[in-house]
C-alpha cells in the first residue's frame, strides 16, 4: 500500500449528527468522496452503496459518503433518493485535503478545482485499500467484492 493516510481525530457534521471517524466502532470503515449531491454519477454511487448497505452491515462495515455539500443539501439528497448511508458535509474541505482528493478538473473547457471520486477502506482504523479516479457505475459492487476478499485473505 503506497498511501499511509490516518483518520483525522475531529468531529464532522453528517446527515445523522456529528461523527469522529476515529471513534467509529466498526472493524471496517469505507469512506468515499464524490463531487456533488443530486448529480447523475453521484446519485448512481450513493444509491449503489445504499442498496448494498445490508450486505456491508453483515460484513461489519460502516459507510460514509463525503462531499463539500451542506448538511441540508445532504438531507435533501438522502430524502429524495431514499439513501440509507450517512453523508458527511466537508464544506471547509478538511477531509478533502486530508485525503488529497481535490484535483484540477476540466469543466466545459474551464479548469476548476473539484473532488476526484475516490474511496478508501480502513480495517481497525488502518487504511488497507484506496481507489482513485473511480467510475460511479458498479463501484459499490466492486468495493463489496473487494471487502469480502480482504476478509477471507
Amino acid at each position: 500500500m503506497s498511501e499511509n493516510i490516518q483518520l483525522p481525530n475531529q468531529l464532522f457534521p453528517t446527515t445523522h449528527g456529528e461523527v469522529n471517524l476515529t471513534e467509529v466502532e466498526n472493524e471496517w470503515l469505507i469512506i468515499y468522496f464524490y463531487p456533488k449531491d443530486s448529480t447523475p454519477g453521484c446519485t448512481t454511487q450513493a444509491v449503489g452503496f445504499s442498496c448494498l448497505k445490508d450486505q456491508f452491515d453483515a460484513l461489519g462495515a460502516r459507510i460514509f459518503g463525503i462531499s463539500r455539500d451542506s448538511v441540508k443539501a445532504h438531507q435533501n439528497f438522502t430524502e429524495k433518493q431514499a439513501l440509507t448511508i450517512d453523508l458527511i458535509s466537508d464544506k471547509e474541505e478538511i477531509l478533502c485535503h486530508h485525503f488529497d482528493v481535490i484535483k484540477e478538473k476540466n469543466m466545459y473547457g474551464k479548469k476548476v478545482m473539484g473532488i476526484e471520486r475516490s474511496t478508501f477502506i480502513f480495517h481497525n482504523k488502518t487504511l488497507i485499500k484506496s481507489y482513485r479516479k473511480v467510475k460511479a457505475a458498479g463501484h459499490a459492487e466492486q468495493v463489496l467484492e473487494d471487502l469480502k476478499a480482504l476478509q477471507t485473505a
